[in-house]
């Protein structure tokens, strides 16, 4: 057990009994690369483990709440890796059936999502790991669905859509919408599924990131020869939050951002076709001193807003742009603070 960390078990289900995880035996076992369908060894099981990393966020109770009914039918366990300090205790003790394991954040360590996210898969009973954040309420199929690739096909990770729940900055089936696409280059844990070999392969998430650790590990997954499976029907429902906490959040994105592409320079065409607000962005930024000399320069902006005049809530989507780009200039000049 690594500094930070201490578990407190609740009364969580044991599953190994019942007929579902019994039908995963040893003629539909998917062994890792190279070894051959149906080379589990007797008498084990697959098991799959929900990993859910939480700081002082209350709206986890409603995800645990969504959850629970997977639990001894498609899910072994739901492991909740909680860092804030007892805050949700009333929520740990209403959720007894799931383990929760207590993160204490190591000194001078302001974020620690990717610490958590280790933690959780280290302590995972299950040989597949599912991820998903608290807020996200599972639509119908969603696990059997992101699984099925898994457990019948031979992929190694699979990942999913997330709706917004009500208005935000990801309202709207473009932001999700990959139905065309088998593989995507990237994924982010929100709705992502792996077995343990490709965690392990990969040597987990960077914990250096406070933001954009899924991306750089699905990145460094893809840089191994694994594929990302796109499964549009496996889908979660999320709750991103006030407008002041989605701005705060795309301002982390942005530092996010920033470090994923000083760690993987090559990729910045990719991430330019893929997503270019945060490098735009900081360069209109970067750019405002010149307003000194012409005037019309922040009219510039008035580009972006036309073309976001059918979001619904264009002035939150373009003050969403305004901060990840402020992220980006602020890693760049006082990295990793």
């Amino acid at each position: 057990m690594t500094t930070g960390e201490s578990v407190r078990v609740g009364k969580w289900w044991d599953a190994l009994g019942s007929p579902a995880l019994t039908s995963l035996a040893d003629e539909d076992f998917l062994g890792p690369p190279g070894r051959p369908k149906g080379s589990r060894p007797e008498g084990t099981l697959l098991k799959t483990s929900l990993v859910i990393v939480n700081k002082d966020d209350r709206l986890l109770s409603e995800t645990l709440d969504a959850v629970k009914p997977f639990i001894g039918q498609t899910l072994h366990e739901v492991l909740v890796v909680d860092a804030s300090g007892g805050a949700l205790e009333d929520i740990r003790l209403s959720h007894e059936w799931a383990r929760w394991m207590d993160y204490t954040q190591p000194p001078g360590v302001g974020v620690t999502i990717a610490h958590q996210r280790n933690v959780g898969v280290q302590h995972a009973e299950g040989d597949v790991i599912v991820f998903t954040d608290s807020g996200c309420l599972p639509e119908d199929g969603w696990l059997e669905r992101l699984l099925a690739p898994i457990l019948d096909e031979g992929e190694m990770v699979t990942c999913g859509p997330a709706r917004s729940i009500g208005k935000s900055v990801y309202s709207g089936d473009h932001w999700w919408k990959n139905a065309d696409q088998k593989y995507v280059p990237m994924a982010t844990t929100i709705n992502l599924a792996f077995r343990r070999e490709a965690f392990d392969a990969v040597g987990g998430f960077d914990e250096t990131f406070g933001a954009a650790e899924d991306i750089d590990f699905t990145w460094r997954l893809t840089d191994q020869g694994y594929r990302l499976r796109w499964v549009q029907d496996a889908v979660v429902q999320h709750d991103w939050g006030t407008p002041e906490r989605q701005l705060r959040r795309a301002f982390f994105y942005g530092k996010g951002e920033c470090r994923l592409l000083r760690k993987h320079p090559r990729r910045l065409g990719e991430a330019m076709k893929n997503n270019s607000v945060p490098i735009v962005y900081a360069l209109f930024l970067l750019g405002l001193p010149l307003t000194l000399k012409w005037k019309w320069y922040p009219l510039l902006l008035l580009w972006p807003i036309w073309r976001q005049r059918k979001e619904e809530f264009r002035w939150l989507v373009l003050g969403d742009h305004l901060m990840m780009g402020a992220g980006v200039l602020h890693e760049l000049v006082r990295p990793g603070t």
